[in-house]
């Protein structure tokens, strides 16, 4: 079975920047934005659009495991459903290729039954500032507080889509098996640690999911 690890993160916090460390680190493929993509071709939808409805969720009351008929839904909501069911099969084609590390998109609930190893990266608000200045030019327009308000926005999407569409809850530790606060370290120089204690966990895992 593929190992697989998932990673969830507050907006700034560098979730995507560790992804891509421990990806080179372990040797893992690397899915990010190459979900999306994918969703939007095979569903032959604007990307920015198929990001607004899968990202904003508009999806109250639709589990991510649903068994409903699109017909009962809105026209919108049918919309969204759709990539979320696309969504999904790309995520859990992708986890069948081979050893992976998946950012964000809901992955550690969709592939819940596949044992990954999931990792929640958060930062303090000041922290994420100053780290979403050096990444985005267009942010650097924005005032402090201007800026935290869109940090507290795409956090409250994430938190939201995924609270109401799953038993998860987004960003309480007990539902990960690693937390990561990267307010004051370096993500480069926490990479291997982390790298060693997820290939150490999915070793163990992985060993008695082939004994069951």
């Amino acid at each position: 079975m593929p190992k697989i690890i998932t990673i969830s993160r507050e907006f700034g916090s560098g979730g995507r920047e560790l992804g891509k460390r421990m990806s080179d680190y372990l040797g893992f493929a690397y899915f990010d934005k190459e979900i999306l993509s994918a969703v939007a071709e095979q569903t032959e939808t604007d990307e920015q659009y198929a990001q607004k409805l899968l990202e904003g969720r508009m999806l109250p009351h639709v589990p991510l495991h649903f068994g409903r008929s699109l017909s009962y839904y809105s026209p919108l909501t049918q919309k969204a459903v759709s990539l979320m069911v696309a969504e999904q099969k790309v995520i859990k084609a992708l986890a069948s290729r081979g050893d992976c590390i998946i950012v964000g998109r809901g992955a550690n609930v969709i592939l819940e039954n596949r044992q990954p190893f999931t990792i929640f990266v958060y930062a303090d608000m000041a922290s994420k500032v100053a780290r979403c200045r050096k990444r985005a030019m267009e942010d650097e327009k924005l005032s402090d507080k201007e800026l935290e308000k869109k940090i507290r926005q795409v956090d409250l999407a994430r938190a939201s889509g995924q609270n109401a569409s799953s038993d998860f809850k987004w960003g309480q530790k007990e539902y990960y098996h690693l937390c990561v606060n990267t307010s004051a370290v370096s993500i480069k120089e926490i990479t291997p640690i982390i790298g060693e204690y997820a290939k150490k966990w999915l070793g163990e895992n992985g060993k008695k999911g082939d004994q069951s």
